[in-house]
């Protein structure tokens, strides 16, 4: 009777113990998918108590921008009509900051913002150093000579004769630093004191001035605390909704985010949009492949072959336009009308005559093309590399001396990468809590699932076994002699008492002596 209690007593608790699982797991299934999700919203929108926010603020991935000039080996053949045959040099490689200055919260869901930028050379990570002399054109001179092309002559030959009064040529030999970061000149200084508006620089001219130590202008973008669908989404740039540099409105739309963060829960269907000052439009990325970094799963986006095609290769690109060979973008619209040219390095992915224009020029996937590496549930990159390259076109203009012979070419100036990944403890942050959380808590569910499937499968045998089970045989020991059995009636001349005996227990003597009596 105990072992029976026992068995039974296992089997209930066995039992409960398995539909305790099943219904947590099961509870699981449908509650831990969007407890995951309300988490990944509070921490990814743009928040003072999100997780994310001081990274948004101040970017703590180290970033790095790659800059490679190209060194004309050929400058005073140039000058007659010759092909210019270029050398890469570099990389110079500069430590990048980011930080955003002059939050602002605003009523309708949105937040305006400064985001200044400085760079740090790292002589240990470069192949060269600022002091380095590098033989490149004099945008100066070039880029304002094609300016006064359709010019009355007299401007031309007025232009001409200032610039031999300064000593200006069309090429000259300056430092990497003074290339990238200014250098004085007294034809600005001239220019400055005479025609203050004229330039956009007040003392010094150099590639990358306006960029160290400034911002890169006004942003207003969605925080999606209100409406999660529009989260890190762009509204105005420097309180404009749309541009005013080129030729359409598709071409003026300003699209995506600011190029920091995206919308979470990305699938390969998503289109990657962001906002980018420095080429004056919205660029547009391609989903190319899922993978993995240091353990986090990401999606890869990459450009498109049309990103700089020309309008006659991809319609849509008209309004970028006017356009010489297609994979080159004309940025004259918004750089003070100088004829300057945005491209993939190399010209990787144009025109095969913008190659064979220049010698020197090697354009391949692995080195030029450019990606970008997100976590698809967070929509926070990972890994990026942005690589881009500015050139200069260039010609003969009759009247302006100093131009020589030279044969229409867009000669490239410089390329440069921005690259960054996230690492150190913000990548051990980022890991265990927005990726190993939720991937535990889902092991969890799983394997509640199969130990409730597991106990109720052991249930089930046990309660079968005890179905079967024989009952128990009588412990060992001499046979008994089975008892004789009474016939109902007694024949005739019976013994006195034979009902009596009839009704008692069979082991009384008295009555077995009586049933052995009979015959």
């Amino acid at each position: 009777m105990a072992r029976k209690l026992g068995g039974r007593k296992t089997t209930v608790i066995v039992g409960l113990v398995g539909l305790l699982c099943t219904v947590l797991g099961g509870v699981m299934i449908f509650v831990v998918p969007q407890l995951i999700r309300n988490q990944i919203l509070q921490n990814v929108r743009i928040d003072p108590s999100s997780l994310s926010f001081e990274m948004w603020k101040e970017i703590p991935i180290p970033f790095y921008m790659s800059v490679y000039l190209f060194h004309i080996l050929n400058a005073e053949e140039v000058l007659k009509g010759e092909k210019p045959h270029v050398e890469e040099r570099g990389p110079y490689v500069y430590r990048e900051y980011r930080q955003k200055r002059n939050i602002t919260f605003n009523d309708n869901d949105t937040v305006s913002f400064l985001e200044y930028r400085s760079f740090e050379f790292q002589p240990e990570m470069s192949q060269g150093l600022e002091t380095d002399y590098i033989v490149m054109p004099n945008i100066l001179v070039l880029a304002s000579s094609v300016m006064m092309e359709h010019r009355p002559m007299s401007m031309k030959l007025l232009m001409s004769l200032s610039f031999s009064m300064f000593g200006q040529r069309a090429f000259m030999n300056r430092t990497v630093g003074e290339i990238m970061w200014g250098y004085r000149d007294p034809l600005i200084d001239l220019l400055n004191k005479y025609f203050p508006n004229m330039l956009p620089f007040k003392d010094k001219f150099g590639l990358f001035s306006q960029l160290n130590d400034s911002n890169s202008g006004l942003f207003t973008v969605f925080t999606g605390v209100k409406d999660f669908s529009k989260i890190h989404q762009v509204d105005k740039w420097n309180g404009k909704s749309k541009l005013n540099f080129w030729n359409s409105d598709q071409c003026n739309m300003i699209n995506g985010t600011s190029g920091q963060m995206w919308a979470p829960f990305m699938t390969p269907e998503y289109n990657l949009q962001f906002y980018s000052p420095e080429a004056c439009r919205s660029l547009s990325f391609d989903y190319e492949k899922s993978g993995e970094f240091k353990g986090i799963p990401t999606y890869r986006f990459v450009a498109p072959n049309t990103l700089f095609a020309n309008g006659s290769v991809y319609p849509p690109n008209e309004g970028f336009c006017p356009c010489l060979e297609s994979g080159i973008q004309n940025m004259s619209s918004c750089q003070l009308n100088a004829p300057l040219f945005l491209s993939h390095p190399h010209f990787y992915n144009a025109d095969p005559d913008l190659v064979e224009s220049v010698i020197g020029l090697h354009p391949n996937k692995e080195e030029h093309s450019l990606f970008l590496e997100v976590h698809p549930v967070t929509g926070i990159p990972m890994n990026c590399s942005v690589k881009l390259q500015l050139s200069l076109y260039t010609k003969a203009v009759p009247g302006i001396g100093q131009t020589g012979k030279i044969q229409p070419v867009v000669l490239p100036l410089l390329w440069f990468e921005e690259r960054g990944a996230m690492e150190g403890q913000t990548l051990s942050v980022f890991y265990n809590r927005l990726v190993l959380m939720p991937k535990l808590v889902q092991y969890v569910q799983y394997v509640l699932n199969a130990l409730g499937c597991l106990f109720i499968v052991i249930t089930l045998i046990l309660i079968i076994k005890n179905q079967v089970t024989p009952s128990s045989p009588s412990p060992a020991g001499p046979p008994v002699r089975p008892a004789p059995q009474l016939p109902d009636s007694p024949p005739p001349g019976r013994l006195p008492g034979w009902t009596a005996c009839q009704q008692q227990v069979l082991s009384d003597l008295p009555c077995l002596a009586m049933a052995a009596m009979w015959p």
